[in-house]
């Protein structure tokens, strides 16, 4: 009997399963116990996230006790119970908070080798830009559209007088009440009429009081002025005196104001030539590492005058052969704005919307034409948005392409009067002053 025990074979298969079941059991607990203590992390995180950066945004009027005490009320009223708050430490000063979390995830199949718990630590720090130091380049476009009278008014008066309402300075000038005027610009410089170009230099002389009021001592925020057309060109490099950067606004030998315009809008080129000047931006924690925000005024289309006559042939009244060019007037390609972003500068787009002139033929073989038309992929590489049909007018998809251009969707405004141009300006500057950055 003895013997016939030692060579029976009956119930290996069953003792191997019994004894390899343990360490099965443990590999599959420890791995749903780390899968679960993961999800706890990662909400642990968002908690104090959350908690940092809603303090933060309260750290100019309250003290660092009244913090600290509200840091904790926003993460326990979030999070699990059982977690605790530690280490927060609270400098006014760069406004910058710090924290940790630490907690306890009890674990399940791990139990049967006596492991109850899977501990768990998280840590946050956030930063708002307001205090650090900072180059804002303003860049404005320079296009001819951008002679567009500001008010519905003007719009009438130059189209009734001068027979557009666009103030170039290269067609011929009308002759009004027997004055003859030496281009629509002059006519519209003659008689007050104030255009988007103008109201533009009335938005950068209301962020430079911003800067004035965020920066009383002038030694954290700079300004620099750019133009954006043919190519980019610097008007004044980031600097600290305003006063300096309001002469030059008003200056018309800058390049800046309403007397000067370019013929073209080559956004490929000039925002590869803006990278350059604007370079790699940082952290904010010194003059020599400054956050950098661009805060660009523009209406968003690439064109050329010559794109829209050029090749065109007419029978009467009616056009015979279509222009040679047609495709390539049609919204930037955010891809553009890439290394820009790509080099650590914040975008900001104010989009001055483009005007619909259906009763000018140009416009409707070009701007107002679909996007199909446009062959925006193979003509400037552009991929246009999921869901939006290249039915699409190129103007109506403008405003899609430069909040692609933008570094958040909050960074992106559209602005079709005066007033909202004079505003939006403002209005990104202050919406990127009080955003809050997550350090960590």
């Amino acid at each position: 009997m003895f013997r016939s025990l030692l060579v029976a074979k009956d119930g290996n298969v069953a003792i191997t399963v019994a004894l390899a079941m343990v360490p099965m059991i443990l590999a599959v607990g420890a791995s749903v116990d780390y899968i679960r203590s993961y999800n706890a992390r990662q909400s642990m995180q968002s908690d104090l996230d959350a908690a940092l950066i809603a303090a933060v945004k309260e750290i100019d009027t309250e003290d660092k006790a009244a913090l600290t005490a509200k840091v904790s009320d926003w993460f326990h009223a979030q999070a699990d119970s059982d977690y605790t708050l530690a280490d927060v430490n609270i400098d006014v000063s760069t406004h910058r908070i710090t924290a940790t979390a630490t907690g306890s995830i009890p674990t399940t199949l791990m139990q049967i080798a006596s492991i109850k718990t899977v501990p768990v630590s998280v840590q946050s720090a956030v930063q708002g830009p307001s205090t650090s130091f900072l180059n804002v380049y303003v860049v404005l476009d320079k296009s001819p559209s951008m002679l567009l009278a500001a008010t519905a008014a003007g719009q009438d008066t130059m189209y009734r007088s001068a027979g557009c309402q666009f103030a170039c300075h290269a067609e011929q000038g009308p002759t009004v009440g027997g004055v003859s005027y030496a281009n629509n610009y002059a006519y519209s410089k003659a008689n007050g009429i104030k255009l988007r170009a103008d109201v533009s230099i009335d938005a950068v002389h209301q962020v430079i009081d911003l800067i004035d009021k965020a920066d009383t001592n002038h030694d954290r925020i700079k300004v620099g002025l750019y133009t954006i057309g043919d190519t980019a060109a610097e008007v004044l490099a980031p600097t600290l005196d305003m006063s300096m950067a309001r002469r030059r606004l008003n200056d018309d030998s800058s390049g800046l104001t309403s007397a000067t315009s370019t013929t073209h809008t080559y956004f490929d080129v000039s925002l590869s030539d803006l990278d350059k000047k604007v370079g790699n931006g940082s952290d904010g924690t010194s003059a020599e590492k400054p956050l950098k925000l661009v805060l660009m005024l523009t209406d968003g289309v690439q064109s050329q005058r010559e794109w829209v006559t050029a090749g065109v042939k007419w029978n009467g009244n009616k056009i015979k052969t279509p222009g040679w060019y047609w495709n390539k007037i049609a919204p930037l390609n955010p891809a553009w704005c890439d290394p820009i972003k790509k080099h650590a500068a914040t975008i900001a787009v104010l989009y001055t919307e483009y005007l619909p002139i259906t009763t000018d033929w140009g416009y409707n073989n070009t701007v107002g034409a679909t996007m199909a038309s446009a062959d925006w992929k193979n003509t400037w590489g552009g991929v246009m948005k999921s869901g939006v049909p290249t039915s699409t007018t190129r103007r109506d998809y403008v405003p899609y392409a430069l909040a692609d251009c933008a570094s958040s969707k909050s960074l992106f405004i559209g602005a079709s009067s005066s007033t909202e141009i004079t505003a939006g300006l403002s209005t990104l500057f202050k919406q990127y002053l009080t955003s809050v950055r997550l350090i960590n």
